[in-house]
């Protein structure tokens, strides 16, 4: 897509509508729920007008990191439009639909709701719950078919725009390998879930090799028909624990890891960043991005704890409360930076060249 003088209009009027969704959605779904299943009500903080400013101004920055980088080229300039907008319109009504299952599940705090084929020995126990209460946690294709969707509505259409914030670090990162061919990189994004990351990642990185992993066979499933559709390269997806990954000592260059974190158990966590540092070459770059935290952005404090109410998510305070950098420097890892992007956090670091003595 060529810039015109109308693409950042066209593109802050996409962002603004998005939200504008995202905001009705919620409150629509709000308002029936306290109708239909007032039981499943979750208690909440009210939000003071303070924050709400805030959360817009913080929004409007990303907005504008994003059409930044982008003129950058560090993201083809068509990714700030790039969504499967028939395909979700097609699944929208299937939101809805949800909507009452999903409540039944909080009302009964039955977070266990699982396919009744699943093979409980294939996950670890933390895996095998109703993350956010959404329909079959993270096992079946009726899953992953909404998930995008529900992220899109949970983010008021920012989903995509946070995640591109690995773009660019990890670009910077890659170029330690710059005697390299292009095509010889090798780029991993653990837990890859339905693929959004590995779709922008091919966009700005059009001739690395891509691999994603996951544990879920049916987001698989949904990663291969939306990466492996078309005249694109292929996306190598194999099914796999971040905590094991399934590839030799020092083969990737590089290695992404995009909201994982919050929804593993603290043993889990080094367990995903140890893991990173052993597969990646000396030199090579780990992205992390994952929610903000309270050491970060503790003016967002009861966004946060009101996320943990609404939504099953057993390890978010845990989470909240950790220490990545030192958990990035504890596997071996050598100049962490992070950057807070609206209720994103991004890390990135480096396994060192040489051996530490």
């Amino acid at each position: 897509m060529a810039t015109t003088p109308f693409s950042k209009l066209a593109y802050k009027t996409l962002q603004q509508g998005k939200g504008i969704a995202g905001l009705a959605h919620k409150e629509l779904s709000t308002k029936l729920m306290e109708l239909l299943a007032p039981d499943a009500v979750p208690s909440t903080e009210s939000v003071p007008p303070d924050l709400l400013k805030d959360l817009r101004s913080s929004m409007a920055q990303l907005e504008d990191r994003d059409w930044d980088e982008a003129q950058q080229g560090t993201y083809p300039e068509s990714q700030l439009f790039d969504a499967p907008w028939l395909d979700w319109a097609s699944r929208y009504p299937l939101v809805w639909l949800d909507l009452p299952s999903t409540w039944n599940r909080r009302k009964e705090r039955n977070i266990c709701d699982l396919p009744k084929n699943t093979d409980r020995s294939l996950f670890p126990d933390y895996y095998l719950q109703n993350f956010h209460h959404q329909t079959d946690g993270y096992l079946s294709d009726h899953s992953a078919g909404l998930y995008d969707l529900q992220v899109e509505i949970l983010f008021n259409g920012t989903a995509d725009a946070m995640r591109r914030r690995v773009l660019a670090p990890l670009k910077r990162g890659l170029k330690h390998f710059s005697d390299r061919s292009p095509s010889s990189l090798r780029v991993l994004d653990i837990a890859t879930g339905t693929g959004r990351t590995l779709h922008q990642i091919r966009g700005a990185l059009p001739h690395a090799e891509l691999i994603g992993a996951d544990l879920s066979e049916a987001y698989l499933r949904q990663a291969n028909r939306w990466l492996n559709n078309g005249q694109s390269p292929l996306v190598q997806l194999i099914r796999a624990n971040g905590e094991t990954l399934p590839f030799a000592d020092e083969g990737l260059q590089g290695a992404t890891c995009v909201y994982l974190l919050h929804e593993l158990p603290a043993e889990a966590r080094q367990n995903v960043i140890n893991e990173a540092w052993r597969v990646l070459e000396p030199g090579g770059v780990f992205v992390l991005a994952d929610s903000v935290q309270l050491a970060d952005s503790p003016q967002f404090h009861v966004a946060m704890d009101n996320f943990r109410r609404v939504f099953h998510e057993p390890y978010y305070r845990d989470y909240i409360a950790d220490d990545i950098d030192a958990r990035l420097t504890k596997a071996g890892f050598e100049a962490v930076t992070a950057e807070t992007h609206f209720m994103t956090r991004v890390w990135s670091s480096r396994k060192p060249a040489q051996p530490s003595t």
